[in-house]
């Protein structure tokens, strides 16, 4: 299984917009082959010590059955629609892929 953890940073006073967007796209992600897990979310206020909040950073939590499957993922007609869509709201990204370990 691959685990990805995509951070995009947002431009201030975006991320609703930008959150109404990815979501209007889920719909289309989890009907692709492989796709287990696919969501955005937003840092909790909690309090913990350790904890670093941004409210212009959206997380997205994504699982899929093999790193193929994500690829397909990637270049599949309604990602090209959606990046199109966000890209003047999106200020940065850091990707993490991860497998079992």
């Amino acid at each position: 299984m691959i685990h990805v953890i995509a951070s995009i940073t947002v431009k201030e006073g975006l991320r609703e917009e930008f959150l109404q967007i990815f979501k209007a796209n889920v719909e289309h992600v989890v009907k692709e082959q492989g796709c287990i897990e696919y969501r955005p979310a937003v840092d909790a206020v909690t309090g913990l010590e350790a904890q670093i909040l941004d409210e212009n950073m959206v997380t997205i939590i994504e699982k899929w059955d093999s790193l193929d499957d994500l690829k397909r993922h990637l270049s599949a007609p309604h990602m090209l629609t959606y990046r199109e869509q966000v890209s003047s709201m999106v200020a940065g990204v850091a990707l993490k892929v991860l497998q079992d370990g």
